[in-house]
């Protein structure tokens, strides 16, 4: 039988699907009770077992594991992987996967700001409805003649993807919002009211009002700067000098005096935009206009307030597309280029990155449209901002060019319509 450690914070959704497993199969998995998360992943024994410091963590038999469903997979038993039909091992394998690349990333989006976690986007939001939508029409119309989602009993297809869903039917499913979907709702109170499940999770109680964002959560988990003043010793006092001193040497002194302070001289910042003309066209107004604004309202906008002497429009395409045969490996490679680019470029730059799926020789696509104040690309100007952008191709748009104006509109249009594998906006 099965045994082990399992490392992990409270209320961990990865573990919770560990422990449900354990539960099913019957393995032996025990929580460290000391575990203090930023801290114990941190030290030099943990490390040395688990060298990201990710947690869940499974320490068991000689066996190291830090990735939450192979954890899951190793703690199950042969009914819950699916059974000996290869079917059926598939099929849970394909309701995993979905919960954690359809499901997950937008319900993260939609219920963070509730929770304090992050703040509020309303088009995210929106976006991130639209998307849990479409997962629960697809799963109502699949559960519709089955009792659970793989075969007659629970396997871990149903463990993963109702624990995905949880914190959804909590925060934010309201009855209005949830009641179309009769067979899911179904469903998840069958699962989340097994023995095995409630032994893990407890009492699952149904959201009755639709969360919203908690700005005050979000100030005490999110506090803002403050610079620390560093304190300066004061200087010992020196024993007076002799008369015979002449002021010459006392000058010369005086400058070691001030070595003593530890206060580096001010960085010059370097105004990258310096050489940008003035213009009525604001990026923040932009943007603000883009988030609130469904395309008939934003576009006119822009046309109207767009300067070609002060901005540019590029379009941009990822050089190894051809190398991007999974879904969430392709979006980590756009998520982290724009996390990347976090800081001063933000006021001065918008935009819009998404991938499909390119069927007939099943690989993802990541293109874009940027918008940039001033005529030179922006991510050459400075280092640390064309890390990531030295794999892309660039093309400077114009659109006094039929052309290059329809491509720029149809990248608002897909993302509008949901015409994407998955969609990024810088703003």
């Amino acid at each position: 039988m099965v045994s082990g450690t399992l490392y992990t914070y409270p209320k961990s959704h990865g573990a919770y699907k560990v422990l449900i497993a354990a539960a099913y199969s019957g393995a032996s998995v025990t929580v460290c009770p000391n575990f203090v998360f930023g801290k114990t992943n941190e030290d030099k024994e943990f490390l040395e077992k688990f060298p990201l410091g990710k947690v869940p963590a499974f320490e068991g038999n000689g066996i190291y594991l830090s990735e939450t469903n192979a954890i899951a997979q190793y703690v199950s038993n042969e009914e819950l992987l699916g059974g000996t039909c290869i079917a059926n091992r598939a099929l849970v394998q394909e309701y995993i996967e979905f919960g954690d690349c359809e499901v997950l990333p937008s319900a993260c989006t939609w219920t963070f700001p509730t929770l304090g976690f992050k703040q509020y986007n309303k088009q995210d939001t929106d976006k991130a409805m639209s998307q849990i939508k479409k997962c629960l029409a697809y799963l109502n119309d699949i559960l519709l003649t089955r009792t659970f989602l793989v075969g007659e009993r629970v396997t871990l297809a149903d463990i993963s993807l109702a624990v995905n869903l949880l914190t959804l039917y909590v925060q934010v499913l309201e009855p209005a919002f949830r009641a179309p979907y009769v067979n899911v709702n179904r469903w998840f109170l069958t699962c989340v009211n097994q023995p095995n499940f409630k032994s893990v999770i407890g009492e699952v109680k149904l959201c009755e009002t639709m969360a919203t964002f908690d700005n005050k959560r979000y100030l005490e988990l999110h506090p803002k700067d403050q610079k620390k003043v560093k304190e300066v010793k004061p200087k010992k006092e020196e024993k007076p000098k002799k008369e015979e001193k002449s002021k010459k040497e006392e000058k010369t002194e005086e400058p070691a005096l001030e070595e003593d302070y530890d206060t580096p001289a001010p960085s010059k910042k370097v105004d990258y935009f310096a050489d940008v003309p003035e213009s009525k066209f604001v990026m923040d107004d932009w943007k603000r206009m883009y988030s609130n604004n469904k395309s008939d309202v934003y576009l006119p906008w822009f046309y109207e307030n767009y300067d070609k002497n002060a901005a540019s429009i590029w379009h941009c395409e990822y050089m190894y597309n051809e190398e991007n045969k999974v879904k969430f490996v392709t979006s980590n490679l756009v998520s982290g280029w724009m996390q990347r680019l976090d800081g001063p470029l933000r006021k001065s730059a918008f935009g819009v990155v998404m991938t499909n799926h390119i069927e007939d020789k099943n690989y993802y696509a990541i293109h874009g449209i940027w918008l940039f104040r001033g005529q030179n690309l922006a991510f050459n100007l400075n280092p640390d901002w064309g890390s990531d952008s030295e794999y892309y191709k660039f093309k400077k748009l114009d659109l006094a060019v039929e052309e290059d104006k329809k491509l720029f509109e149809k990248y608002f249009h897909d993302v509008e319509n949901n015409l994407y594998a998955d969609f990024h906006c810088y703003k």
